[in-house]
């Protein structure tokens, strides 16, 4: 029988990153909280109210609610180190010759000039926002200020718990549907090209060698896939992992099959790919964004050492109710990151259409122990303080 303190220990709640140490834990063996979206500025309000007027008049169809990008986050150092945020989300889109978002063009539409004057976005490289032309508040305008900001928080915080950085490869903007007035921005294509500047911009930050950074290939070791490795449970552990950061892409599109291209197991790339099941060679992260309708796909493939990404909240929608179904499915489920735009109440909790709505671990914790990845640890050792 296991002595009642080490039960107590598999099921701890914890409220700092130093408390997270348990003997050869692995990174798949604990749930975190992360954001999504975590650049995301409030809309532009002349632009937010025209959308509004033209979804209460029926002019946009019904899953377009512009109610549901009706929400703002802190500084992504401010996620991290105010909240201890340990995942976040990035929406990038590829701008390869410059200047391709320098002009807000749904501005027009408010009657407002639609350029941006913001420097950075004339530059080439990787920029940052929701929605072009529409939603393009954001607390960094690129891809690489982003990672900087990342990486001067991580260097500061050594001792913090891997952070896992979504990626998401954008591929479609306003100007790109058919139905669309003349003149809106269109999406640059995320090609193989595309794919390797992504790559380089990560080293031009993080180093050549990628020492901060758990890539694919550290994963997967000597085995021959990366499956296999993530199979036989080869996840660093967290003591190992600590400082570390981990990206991986939320693909659209083709862009995991060019992804692994030419890279078997992603060899040599230094993000993973989500994927929606196992059984490939690539297979290591998994994404089910349904807690409550794919538990049991969740369970078991937390079960098989997956790392699982799911989400408690969407399109803000939890939040104006206080409706915590999702939370309640995803905390149970085992998906070791968490997302939600919710790590703290909305500035408008109390009042009319607003909850306190929030998501963070019993105790107030923004980690812990994963009750159901733990299986493969048979008596963790005391945590040192």
């Amino acid at each position: 029988m296991i002595p009642l303190l080490l039960v107590a220990l598999l099921v701890t709640s914890f409220s700092s990153d130093t408390k997270i140490s348990a003997g050869e834990l692995k990174i798949n063996q604990v749930q975190i909280i992360a954001t999504h979206n975590s650049y995301h500025l409030r809309t532009d309000g002349a632009i937010l109210r025209f959308l509004k007027f033209l979804y209460k008049t029926h002019l946009l169809p019904k899953d377009l609610n512009p109610g549901e990008i009706d929400y703002t986050k802190d500084p992504l150092s401010v996620q991290l180190g105010q909240y201890n945020v340990r995942g976040l989300e990035l929406d990038i889109w590829a701008d390869p010759l410059g200047g391709r978002f320098y002009h807000r063009k749904g501005k027009a539409y408010v009657w407002k000039r639609t350029a941006s004057g913001v420097e950075a976005l004339k530059k080439p490289g990787f920029k940052m926002m929701h929605i072009p032309d529409f939603d393009f508040n954001t607390t960094n305008y690129t891809f690489v200020d982003a990672l900087a900001e990342i990486k001067k928080w991580s260097d500061a915080n050594p001792d913090h718990l891997p952070l896992f950085i979504n990626v998401e490869s954008e591929t479609s903007a306003p100007g790109d549907n058919k139905q669309a007035p003349k003149g809106l921005t269109h999406a640059a294509p995320f090609d193989s090209l595309a794919l390797d500047a992504m790559d380089n911009e990560v080293r031009s930050v993080f180093g050549q060698n990628l020492d901060g950074i758990i890539t694919p290939d550290k994963v997967r070791g000597n085995y021959t896939t990366l499956e296999e490795a993530v199979l036989a449970g080869n996840w660093p552990t967290i003591a190992a992992a600590r400082g570390k950061i981990i990206f991986i892409i939320d693909q659209h599109d083709h862009v995991g099959d060019l992804y692994k291209t030419g890279h078997p197991s992603y060899k040599g790339r230094p993000m993973f790919v989500y994927l929606h099941h196992g059984g490939t060679p690539e297979a290591a992260f998994i994404i089910h964004n349904g807690p409550v309708h794919d538990q049991e796909k969740i369970i078991a493939d937390v079960k098989k050492g997956y790392i699982v990404r799911t989400r408690t909240d969407a399109g803000t929608n939890q939040a104006r109710l206080g409706d915590y179904t999702e939370r309640d499915a995803a905390f149970s489920s085992g998906a070791q990151i968490i997302s939600t735009d919710y790590y703290k109440p909305d500035a408008r909790a109390g009042t009319k259409g607003w909850s306190d709505f929030h998501i963070v671990f019993p105790q107030g914790s923004m980690a812990r122990v994963d009750t159901i990845a733990q299986h493969s640890i048979a008596l963790p050792l005391p945590v040192k303080e």
